[in-house]
């Protein structure tokens, strides 16, 4: 009876005499090796890693896994594999094994980049967690070092896989250095701007940005090489080099739609001429609003308290504090956008009155809308300012508005027959 290890030797001698299939069956165990390997990297220790991650109290490893530095080192497995189990291939000869190999290294070499490079954005986020980030910002330093760290990757790699030392390739490179800047140099730039804009994360597709020297005002619809197009609102297409959006500036409003909320900024010109105190009888009507009742009950113990004890001369009120329409507009303002759903809760709510202009006095709102979506956000401005401006009247105030024809005629009519009676 035949013991394994004769067994075995048997196998293989009578593999030998089928070459072609000795061959075949030895590269299908390398890559069946290399699968197994990744996957167990990948499903199983990468899995390990983050559960181990999530436990530990520290930052720096949270950093590392959210980059996927582990992830990047999970390449090195096939790499490894491919290198070292490639040589045991029989009949694959000794120039095709040596390719292989020299490719396996220069994945190796790739991928071990990679996972620097994401150690370094890594080391990035968890340095900007410190106090002294704020005042010496080391992400320019990171950037060039990952620029730097790729450069020679990349000619590490080509080296290896041609053969040759790097620095004799690095001289090769040397010589044509003039030359191909002067060949790609708008691709060159393209490149450097496309590298920049991908890491700093300018741009993603679906952006709404403006770019008013170029007439963009819309969404970002491709991201190229050498172009990013923009879809305006008229759905027309404003195409823009990409290098131009390095060397410009641009508004990108995904901050807004991340954020949540959209902003309102707009004023209302209120006449002057129509500022004044309020009577009792106004603040017994103001009383019966709902949206200024607390507020008129808080106000008016405030002014008691603050003139108790005051003495006024005769007829001469206005030692007294007291409330005044424009005022309590504001308040009613302020009550008012705090009742509508549609305003952000948790962002700025502020109204305020500005200096005052030939115009009028401007009262501006300035809150935001926790409805991004243009078209409803346009609609629930609109909404909020009709009501204001109809509102106005009921406090004794005007809007402001230049003098129309329609003025001038009824004032001159109001004249011509005053004068004929």
């Amino acid at each position: 009876m035949l013991s394994e290890g004769s067994a075995l030797s048997a196998v293989f001698e009578w593999l030998r005499q089928y070459p072609v299939a000795f061959r075949l069956i030895g590269i299908l165990v390398v890559a069946v090796a290399v699968t197994l390997g990744y996957l167990i990297a990948k499903r199983y220790l990468l899995r390990a890693v983050a559960k181990l991650v999530l436990r530990t109290d520290t930052q720096w490893d949270d950093a590392l896994h959210h980059h996927k530095v582990f992830e990047r080192l999970a390449y090195l497995v096939p790499g490894l594999i491919i290198h070292y189990g490639i040589q045991f291939v029989p009949g694959i000869g000794e120039n095709l094994s040596v390719l292989i190999q020299r490719a396996a290294i220069a994945l190796i070499i790739l991928a071990a980049a990679f996972a620097v490079g994401a150690f370094l954005t890594a080391a990035n986020e968890i340095y900007a967690t410190h106090e002294i980030s704020k005042t010496r910002p080391i992400k320019g330093y990171i950037q060039i070092a990952k620029i730097v760290l790729y450069a020679i990757a990349s000619i590490a790699g080509v080296a290896v896989l041609v053969g040759q030392s790097p620095l004799l390739f690095l001289s090769g490179i040397g010589a044509m250095t003039a030359v191909l800047m002067l060949i790609f140099k708008d691709t060159i730039l393209a490149l450097v701007a496309s590298v920049q804009i991908t890491s700093t994360d300018m741009i993603r597709l679906g952006d709404w940005i403006e770019m008013p020297q170029f007439g963009a005002d819309g969404d970002v619809v491709d991201i190229a090489l050498h172009t990013v197009k923009i879809q305006n609102f008229d759905k027309t297409i404003t195409t823009i080099p990409t290098a131009k959006l390095i060397d410009g500036s641009f508004k990108n409003w995904r901050g807004m739609s991340e954020s949540g909320g959209r902003r309102i900024k707009r004023t209302i010109n209120i006449d002057m001429n129509t500022v004044r105190f309020l009577t009792d009888e106004d603040i017994e009507r103001f009383e019966r609003f709902a949206l200024l009742a607390d507020y008129i009950r808080d106000k008016k113990s405030e002014l008691d308290n603050s003139n108790r004890g005051g003495k006024v001369a005769a007829g001469e009120k206005i030692n007294l504090r007291r409330l005044t329409n424009m005022g309590t507009f504001r308040a009613y303002v302020v009550n008012y956008l705090r009742s509508r759903a549609q305003i952000h809760k948790g962002m700025t709510l502020l109204v305020r009155q500005r200096d005052p202009t030939p115009e009028g006095v401007p009262i501006e709102i300035y809150t935001f809308s926790n409805i991004t979506e243009w078209v409803a956000y346009e609609s629930l401005q609109s909404d909020i300012f009709d009501h204001l401006m109809a509102a106005v009247p009921e406090f004794g105030l005007r809007v402001f508005q230049n003098p129309s024809s329609n003025d001038f005629s009824s004032f001159l009519g109001s004249r011509s027959a005053g004068g004929t009676s």
